[in-house]
């Protein structure tokens, strides 16, 4: 599915893969020797406390004793709390370089009997894991990167739920603070060159080769076209952070945001985030 109109579906995943592989997400995280203990803890401690809502959505300790199949794991992060928390966890990432780290990082944690980390193409996951029933199907800021991201859900539907299991999906929201500033800055106003500037600047490194949008409703849509009855849809996050400080592991504030109170702040985010946080269910469960 094509949010708005909008297409990547001609790139090809080897494109996808080496962006990916040239820099891993979150990997410039934390100033300490990659791969060590404090180079890890480092990334988690930024990486929750710029997006504070990611625990909350992906509720890890709710997830103790059960199957949990993640899509897109990067660094590990996330994977590293569901095993933490008592899941066992099948993580898998199309980036090679992610899956070394992710791997690494397992073992320093201890957790590494827990998870089960996999190379694979999610437009084709049946192929590279298994077919088999998870109690949840995790995947945060992942299948936009993907040419056809309709395909990951209908593989995920197909093959890898039951009738109990959840859907935790974040996609990025069309309407947001992030995509506005895009369009003013990047393309100086050109809405119709709006997919391509975003998708370029979407990410920390630039020249992401594929990154769709979605609405509340072309989002949801997204889940529904495969099989999924959306639960709840929750739009977060605003990155509120002057860049040339951030780099640097400082925290300075731009405007707006230096003003605004913590309330007001969380009821933009509301409306503006960059984040949309959707959850399902396998449809007539």
């Amino acid at each position: 599915m094509s949010p708005m109109g909008s297409t990547f579906e001609e790139t090809p995943i080897a494109a996808v893969r080496d962006y990916w592989n040239s820099r891993p997400c979150n990997l410039r995280h934390s100033p300490a020797s990659v791969g060590t203990r404090e180079y890890f803890d480092e990334v988690e401690r930024r990486k929750y406390f710029v997006e504070p809502h990611i625990p909350a959505f992906a509720a890890f300790p709710r997830w103790a004793g059960k199957r949990v199949l993640e899509i897109g794991c990067g660094l590990g992060t996330d994977t590293i709390n569901f095993a933490r928390a008592g899941a066992l966890v099948t993580a898998i990432d199309l980036s090679d370089r992610s899956l070394d780290l992710a791997r690494q990082r397992a073992e320093i944690f201890g957790v590494a009997d827990r998870v089960r980390f996999v190379a694979a193409d999610a437009e084709h996951l049946s192929a590279f894991v298994e077919p088999q029933p998870y109690d949840l199907v995790y995947s945060f800021g992942v299948i936009h990167h993907s040419p056809h991201p309709d395909r990951i859900l209908r593989e995920v539907r197909r093959h890898f739920v039951h009738a109990g299991s959840t859907l935790k999906v974040m996609v990025y929201h069309r309407w947001s603070w992030k995509v506005l500033g895009i369009v003013l800055t990047e393309t100086h106003g050109a809405w119709w060159r709006m997919d391509r500037a975003v998708a370029r600047h979407s990410e920390a490194q630039t020249g992401c080769p594929v990154t769709y949008t979605y609405s509340r409703r072309t989002g949801s849509q997204l889940l529904e076209d495969a099989g999924f009855d959306v639960l709840d849809a929750q739009v977060d996050h605003i990155f509120p952070y002057r860049v040339r400080d951030y780099v640097r592991y400082r925290y300075v504030k731009t405007l707006p945001f230096r003003f605004l109170a913590p309330a007001a702040m969380r009821a933009l985010e509301r409306r503006l985030g960059w984040h949309l946080c959707l959850t399902a269910r396998p449809a007539g469960a």
